[in-house]
């Protein structure tokens, strides 16, 4: 394979890499920040903040690299996806696999300054990443991977500061993984039109016209959740209080799904807001 990866095709990379849309690196950030402050109680050193907060540039980066490579031949057909650079063909399968290997291979030197355990717990976190893509093909439940990859920052972030993996690092992952699945299905119901004419599966399409009351259903089960682990934290008023205000920002997001596919996009997009509330109810009540 020749090294195809081109300077004049820099902004199409920017493109592929979603770097014009930060959306996904808040949505990965904050839960790993969640997991970085909680695991060190309190402000983490700032190499660990340094090296997580680019792993998740990088790896989001990647993600969002494979996942194109994955629909090149769908995204066509998608109203929303339409003018991404490989459905466009501008860039060639060939320069996203070399981008994409580019990404991991930063990413991966990140991980000399981590301990051995934590190195072992990458390998799965690239394969979640590597697999999401693919995955609706095969299961009605793609969000469920997806929820499993952006949350697996998490016990990374425990293992490298504790060295060990408790009860309250599961709780946590479990509850980003609930979110996570909620908000990617108000983003699937987007799309979920086109993907019933090309056969790409999902949670709204699984969930049908029941959708909203099960995403309800999820981000309850997240704050209940999230709220073990505050408990156990003795993170006290304040991320109750953040909780309380997650809750309400949820209910605002239900009121925008009903506005049809703009509302279920500006849904998703307001989840930025409910991982801010959360983290910021983690910093003061630490």
């Amino acid at each position: 394979m020749s090294w195809q990866l081109q300077r004049a095709h820099w902004p199409y990379y920017v493109q592929l890499m979603r770097l014009d849309k930060p959306i996904g690196i808040y949505l990965l950030l904050w839960p790993t920040w969640w997991a970085l402050w909680l695991a060190s109680d309190g402000m983490p050193a700032l190499d660990m903040l340094l090296i997580f907060s680019l792993g998740v540039l990088l790896m989001r980066s990647a993600g969002c690299v494979i996942n194109d490579y994955a629909d090149r031949n769908f995204d066509g057909a998608v109203e929303r996806t339409a003018q991404r650079p490989l459905a466009r063909g501008v860039v060639t399968g060939t320069e996203a696999l070399q981008l994409f290997g580019v990404l991991l291979l930063l990413a991966a030197t990140l991980l000399l300054w981590l301990n051995w355990q934590t190195v072992l717990l990458s390998v799965v976190a690239v394969l979640l990443a590597s697999a999401y893509p693919f995955m609706k093909r095969y299961t009605q439940l793609p969000q469920v991977v997806l929820g499993m990859a952006f949350s697996w920052g998490m016990p990374m972030s425990y293992m490298a500061i504790t060295g060990r993996l408790g009860a309250e690092v599961w709780l946590l992952y479990g509850a980003n993984l609930l979110w996570t699945v909620a908000y990617d299905t108000y983003y699937a119901m987007v799309d979920q039109n086109d993907d019933e004419k090309i056969g790409v599966k999902s949670t709204a399409r699984l969930f049908g016209r029941y959708a909203r009351a099960i995403i309800l259903t999820l981000q309850a089960a997240a704050l209940g959740l999230l709220y073990l682990v505050g408990d156990g934290a003795a993170l006290g008023w304040p991320f109750s209080l953040a909780l309380l205000l997650s809750a309400l920002l949820f209910g605002w997001q239900w009121r925008l799904s009903l506005q049809g596919r703009d509302g279920c996009f500006r849904a998703f997009l307001h989840n930025h807001y409910v991982g801010l509330v959360i983290f910021a109810g983690i910093v003061i009540g630490n």
